[in-house]
C-alpha cells in the first residue's frame, strides 16, 4: 500500500455534553481544532466518544455533524460497530449515507461469537453495504480476539479494507502484512506501542490522546511516516507519559479532564462513566506538562 486514505494519526472524538445531551458547538469547535492541528482524520462515535451510552439518534447526529463539520478536509471513519449484526448494518448504511469514508465497527461484544461467527458478521456488512469497513479489534472490552488467520480471510471481501488493532501487541501487523497483502490497512488503536506498531508495518493510529494533544501526535506521526524515527522516538518520549495517564481512570473521563482544563469542553461524562478520582488528575496535569500541552 504506497499511500492509504486512512494514515497517521486519526483522532478518536470525545462526544461532549452539556445539560444531558451533545453540546454540539463544543464538538464542532473539537473537530475544528483537530483539522487545524494537523491531524490526519477523524473518528466520531467510537470508545473514546461513549457510543455505549448515546441513543441511536445520537449517534446518528454525532457521525453526521462530523462528516458536516470536517467537510472533506479529513476523511472520517464513522464508528458503526453493534453486537447485533443488523444493527451494525444499519449504523454502516447510515455512515455511507451521510457521507463517511469508511465505518469502524468492533467485534460483537458480550455474545461471544466463534471465528466463523466474526467471519459471517463482517461478510454480511460486506455484502450489504459498499463502505470500507475497518475491523475494531478490541479483546479487553469484547471478550473476543479476532485471529490473524480470520482477518486474512475477510481482507479478501471487497469491502473489508482493513483493521484497528487495540491489543498492544506488535507483532500483529507483521503477521496480518503478510497474510492479508498490501492493499490490508493496519491501524492501531493503541497509543503507548505505536512506535513500534508502525516500524512493524503499521499506516497510522486511532488515537485517544491526541484529543488532548493533536500538534503533538500530528508530529510525532509524520515524523515516523517519512522515516525519521529519531524524531518519532523524541516525541514518544514527551507524549508516553499522558497515553497512560488518560486510562488512569475509567475512559474517557481522564481525556475529559484534560479537554475541560484546556477550556475546549465540559467534564461531563455519561453514567457509568464519572468524573475521575483526584490522583488521576494530578496524574493527567503532569503528563499534560511533560507533553508541552500545558
Amino acid at each position: 500500500m504506497s499511500d492509504p486514505m486512512f494514515r497517521g494519526v486519526i483522532t478518536a472524538l470525545v462526544t461532549p455534553f452539556r445539560d444531558g445531551g451533545i453540546d454540539e458547538a463544543a464538538y464542532v469547535a473539537l473537530i475544528e481544532r483537530q483539522i487545524a492541528a494537523g491531524v490526519h482524520g477523524l473518528v466520531p462515535v467510537g470508545t473514546t466518544g461513549e457510543t455505549s451510552t448515546l441513543s441511536h439518534e445520537e449517534h446518528r447526529r454525532a457521525v453526521e455533524l462530523c462528516v458536516k463539520t470536517a467537510a472533506g478536509r479529513v476523511p472520517v471513519i464513522a464508528g458503526a460497530g453493534a453486537n447485533a449484526t443488523d444493527e451494525a448494518i444499519d449504523l454502516v448504511r447510515h455512515a455511507k449515507t451521510v457521507g463517511a469514508d469508511a465505518a469502524l465497527v468492533v467485534t460483537p461484544y458480550y455474545n461471544r461469537p466463534s471465528q466463523d461467527g466474526l467471519y459471517a458478521h463482517y461478510e454480511a456488512i460486506n455484502a450489504a453495504v459498499q463502505l470500507p469497513v475497518v475491523i475494531y479489534n478490541v479483546p479487553g472490552r469484547t471478550s473476543v480476539d479476532i485471529s490473524n488467520e480470520t482477518l486474512a480471510r475477510l481482507s479478501k471481501l471487497p469491502n473489508i479494507a482493513g483493521v484497528k488493532d487495540a491489543t498492544g501487541d506488535v507483532t500483529r501487523p507483521s503477521f496480518q502484512r503478510l497474510r492479508c497483502g498490501e492493499d490490508w490497512l493496519l491501524l492501531t488503536g493503541d497509543d503507548p506501542t505505536a512506535l513500534g506498531y508502525m516500524a512493524h508495518g503499521g499506516h497510522g493510529c486511532i488515537s485517544v490522546t491526541s484529543n488532548v494533544a493533536p500538534e503533538q501526535c500530528a508530529a510525532f506521526y509524520n515524523a515516523v511516516m517519512a522515516g525519521d524515527w529519531k524524531t518519532g522516538l523524541y516525541w514518544q518520549d514527551r507524549l508516553v507519559r499522558l497515553h497512560r495517564a488518560l486510562f488512569a481512570d475509567a475512559s474517557p473521563s481522564p481525556t475529559k479532564f484534560a479537554m475541560a482544563h484546556l477550556g475546549l469542553c465540559a467534564e461531563d461524562a455519561r453514567l457509568p462513566i464519572v468524573r475521575c478520582s483526584e490522583a488521576a488528575r494530578t496524574e493527567v496535569l503532569g503528563a499534560m506538562r511533560d507533553a508541552g500541552v500545558i
